[in-house]
Parts: structure tokens; sequence; C-alpha cells
């Protein structure tokens, strides 16, 4: 991080908490909008801003980033899929699927925007592309859809592929546009499996993966292990990063793949 004072001109002292600060190359601007990193001192991100993701457990999760809308993905119903109930909130909510493990919308609260199917959508400040897949057709409705939704966050892109259970067409590929973190399903169950997620993270080349929809202690549906999976990418279970959330900027972003085990949350 690179960290600069921030200074006002006389009596403008007051400013400093509503001033935004941005770094390309070696300037600093002062831009009138609601959506950056400040503070007395002003912390700039190389890169662009930081956006941070929060894994819930089975497909949940929550993508922030300053001044921009918050999204959930797929809340689940915990009673029947495991976890502890969840306490979000958020201005937009997604759901790829319409199955008690995706679509408990009820759980989120502030949740203005519900998008549970496949266009183009900009809310907040985010960029919503939402593709239909799998082999049950484009008329497919209900619990026979599947729903993949790409979120650009200020140009960083994310793809949660909610409950994908075949390997994506090219088109579909195309559609999606470039992907620098992929929230990729790989426990089976109704969902990609291991061998079929490594497959589709092959063809979407995302600079991060995020498994998620497998076995946990809290999970109350039977999914194969995440270590299954990690073995089909030719990991070991110690050479993957754990974390608690996943803080992102353009400039973080690594060559080539990499793959992020995120520790769920209880809120």
């Amino acid at each position: 991080m690179l960290e600069r004072e921030l200074r006002l001109p006389d009596g403008l002292d007051f400013l400093k908490d509503a001033f935004l600060c941005f770094a390309h190359t070696e300037q600093v601007h002062g831009v009138w909008k609601s959506a950056a990193l400040y503070s007395e001192t002003c912390i700039i991100a190389p890169g662009g801003l930081r956006m941070e993701i929060t894994w819930y457990g089975q497909s949940c999760f929550r993508l922030t980033e300053r001044g921009m809308a918050t999204v959930v993905t797929d809340p689940f119903d915990h009673k029947a899929i495991g976890y502890s109930p969840l306490k979000l909130k958020a201005d937009i909510v997604t759901v790829s699927h319409d199955a008690p493990g995706h679509n408990n919308t009820d759980a989120v609260k502030g949740s203005s925007h519900v998008i549970d199917g496949p266009g183009e959508f900009e809310i907040g400040g985010v960029f919503i592309t939402g593709v239909q897949t799998d082999a049950a057709g484009k008329k497919a409705k209900g619990a026979l859809r599947n729903t993949l939704y790409v979120f650009d966050y200020d140009g960083i892109t994310v793809a949660h592929l909610g409950d994908l259970k075949n390997v994506p067409s090219q088109a579909e590929v195309e559609a999606l546009g470039t992907v620098n973190v992929a929230l990729v399903p790989v426990g089976g169950g109704g969902g990609l499996n291991a061998a079929k997620a490594a497959e589709v993270i092959s063809l979407l080349e995302p600079n991060l993966v995020v498994p998620m929809h497998y076995a946990t202690p809290e999970a109350k549906v039977q999914l194969d292990s995440l270590n299954k999976f990690l073995k089909e990418m030719g990991l070991g279970a110690n050479a993957v990063e754990k974390q608690a959330t996943l803080k992102v900027t353009r400039s973080s972003l690594p060559e080539e793949t990499k793959v992020i085990a995120l520790e769920y949350q209880r809120e």
C-alpha cells in the first residue's frame, strides 16, 4: 500500500473525510464520487479500489466495495442446508437456482433488488450479467434453471457459477467475458464435481478461484470434500491459502490461477 498525507487548503480540513483518493501511477486525484478509500491519512491502493468477498457457507457470499452496492449471492435455508442462520444486509440479492440452498431471499434484510434470472443490470455502481446455463435448455424455469452471474466492481469481475451442473458451452463462456475471481461449486451433489470444476476453471482462466458448495462440518447436505477438488487441481491441502475473507484490487490479481479457500463466517 502507498500512503500519502492528504493536505487541503486552510479552512477546508472538514472535507478530509469526503476527499477520495485514487492512485494512477504517481498522480493523486480528488474525485467527488461516493466510492473510495479515505481517512485522515489517505491510503491508496495501487490499481484501484479494494473489494471484499466473504463466504457464509454453501454458495452464499457477500461482495462489498466502499461506496458501491453490496451483493449477497444464493442465500440458503439453514434448516435444510445447515450452517448458521443468515443475518445479512445487502442492496442486491442474486438467486442462481430455485431451491432451498440458493433462494432464501427473506434471510437478507434491505435487499431492494432481487435478481433471479438472466439479463444485464446496473445497480448502485455494480454491473451484473446473468447467463442461463445447463442442459435443461433456455426455456427451463424454476428448479431446472441455473444462472451464472458476473459482477463488475470497478473493473474487478467476479463470476458466481451458482448450481452449475455441466461444463458450459463456448458461447456461455464467452458471454461471461473476462473473469478475475471465480466462485466455483466443487463438491457435486447436483453441482459440479471436482473433475468438472477443474475443467470449467481451465476454460474460464480466472486469476483467483474460490471453491464453494462442498462438505464441511456444518453442512447437512451430502457433498464431496474440498480435498478431492484440490487433488484434482494438483494441489495439496497445505498448498492452499485459507483466510476469513478475500480482499482484491486489480493490481493484486496473480497472473497464474490461484486457489484460495475461505473459512465460512457466522453472522
